[in-house]
């Protein structure tokens, strides 16, 4: 298979910026004509971005570009925040991007904030993708296959010619070991590990955030393990639910999502030494699964990860280009993040989702392919 990824920024959100990426990635992947392009256009596109897509299909010499916009852009060799900026990942000799089928698997799906049907979300085969959007929050939105805009806000399209492993990484660091709920009621935490949830959140926190007036929300989830409960926390199997607030009158922990009494749940935080050693650890776990490199990276991280939680660098992108040098990838920031976790298609927050694309055929020589 031949990839390639380029990235341009511009001053004016000008369709020659998406001809300009493309004509970089072919270089790159010495092609003179693709099979698919994966186009990723910063927010200045869309409200017209038509133009961009076009010029993106004329450069690449085929009509099947899927893409959307997004708050920023990035590749392999930088990322864009704040500026107008053309992403693009193409793809040739054997790979492909194709109509969806009942069946398919993976699923490669954008989707705009307001487009968003979680049962169609859940349909289908394994998804891999993000939610397009800008640093707002608010839109517009704007999604495209085919080389043109998706006038229902979304696509899916099966991803053919590669072996794609998906790995997440949901950046926590657990505060607390997974104890069982004993009391809730709709998204009001009761109860946890025998006693008031609110006291349960508070004991973990450092003595300056105790009061709950002072308790983080903002920076603190909810986990809820699946699968065997040996090492479901250090092997990334768990569910993560913001919280909404802490309280005080009746100890109680409001989360975003509904949980069941006896459910185990532990006490998490977002910081960003822990969101780097958890990028390199899912890295870890999806090197064990191939002896070869990768010959590609689908990359969506939460617009909530990359540079402002970082400091000004992406240690996420930094992370993954020391693992693997050369590969080449794409990908924007978005406003949530999709996958298949826990047997189901999954709406996330807060994490990246990494698709590496492997050749076909495995080596004779590795051993079966592990859970």
């Amino acid at each position: 298979m031949k990839v390639g990824s380029g990235i341009i920024q511009g001053r004016r959100a000008e369709a020659a910026l998406a001809a300009h990426a493309v004509e970089a990635a072919m270089t790159r992947a010495r092609l003179t004509h693709a099979q698919a392009v994966l186009l990723y256009l910063s927010a200045d596109f869309a409200h017209a971005p038509q133009a961009a897509i076009t010029a993106a299909a004329r450069a690449a010499h085929c009509t099947q570009v899927a893409g959307c916009t997004a708050a920023g852009v990035f590749s392999d060799e930088d990322w864009v925040l704040d500026a107008p900026a053309a992403a693009a990942l193409v793809l040739g000799d054997g790979l492909s991007l194709r109509p969806s089928t009942a069946d398919a698997d993976p699923l490669l799906t954008f989707a705009a904030p307001n487009a968003l049907d979680l049962h169609w979300l859940r349909r289908g085969g394994a998804r891999i993708g993000g939610v397009s959007g800008d640093a707002s929050g608010q839109g517009p939105y704007t999604v495209w296959s085919g080389s043109r805009l998706s006038q229902a806000g979304r696509c899916e399209l099966a991803l053919t010619g590669a072996d794609l492993r998906v790995g997440v990484s949901q950046g926590i660091r657990p505060l607390s070991a997974p104890a069982s709920i004993g009391h809730v009621e709709g998204h009001n935490v009761r109860e946890v590990g025998g006693e008031a949830a609110l006291s349960s959140l508070i004991r973990e926190l450092p003595l300056s955030e105790r009061s709950p007036e002072r308790v983080p929300t903002h920076q603190l989830l909810a986990g809820i393990p699946y699968g065997a409960p040996e090492r479901a926390v250090e092997e990334g199997r768990f569910h993560l639910l913001p919280l909404i607030s802490a309280n005080p009158d009746d100890r109680s922990v409001t989360v975003a999502g509904r949980l069941e009494a006896g459910l185990d749940l532990f006490w998490a935080r977002r910081l960003p030494l822990a969101a780097a050693q958890d990028m390199g650890a899912m890295l870890d776990r999806l090197g064990q699964e191939r002896a070869d490199k990768p010959r590609f990276g689908l990359v969506f991280p939460c617009m909530g990860r990359g540079p402002s939680f970082y400091g000004g660098v992406d240690r996420d992108l930094q992370i993954l280009k020391e693992r693997f040098p050369r590969m080449p990838f794409a990908g924007f920031y978005g406003n949530g993040e999709i996958a298949h976790q826990d047997g189901a298609n999954r709406l996330l927050q807060y994490s990246v989702v990494l698709g590496l694309g492997y050749d076909v055929a495995a080596p004779a020589s590795l051993p079966d392919v592990l859970a």
